[in-house]
């Protein structure tokens, strides 16, 4: 299983590690989203990190819309221009829902994304206390889709 990570608030007055931790994730502005494979090392960086991001476990289904609508080869086209194969984006699905983002190669390791539809509720609270930030569970999928 992969989390899918999306980063909710932006780097102003933010201390240097938090902005390094960012940028190791991968998420270098806000509404950027990124998949990253369950591991202990991970997990330690997303509790640094919690206070501008929210991630959780990614489906199957939202990580191949993703894919197929917002992925990005690096030289900068879209995984949907290259008109890849079913095949493809179902493999790729796969693999980065089984082991996470960074085993993909030729693709991006980010998506972009717009604001969620309906905008973001308090961009300063966490996911249990009615607010945006931090651990959401399987309720990530719904935001990604919003913000397609």
């Amino acid at each position: 299983m992969a989390w899918m990570v999306i980063r909710v608030r932006g780097s102003i007055h933010a201390r240097h590690d938090i902005v390094q931790t960012l940028e190791n994730l991968h998420l270098t502005r806000p509404n950027h989203a990124t998949l990253l494979p369950e591991a202990p090392s991970m997990r330690g960086m997303l509790t640094a990190v919690q206070g501008y991001v929210t991630w959780g476990e990614a489906e199957p289904e939202t990580v191949q819309l993703l894919l197929s609508q917002r992925g990005e080869r690096v030289g900068g086209a879209r995984l949907s221009e290259g008109s890849p194969e079913e095949g493809e984006i179902a493999r790729m699905t796969k693999t980065m829902v089984s082991q996470g983002m960074t085993t993909e190669p030729g693709v991006k390791p980010l998506f972009r994304l717009r604001a969620p539809k309906g905008g973001w509720r308090s961009t300063k609270k966490p996911f249990a206390l009615g607010g945006a930030l931090g651990y959401r569970g399987r309720a990530i999928n719904d935001l990604a889709r919003k913000m397609l």
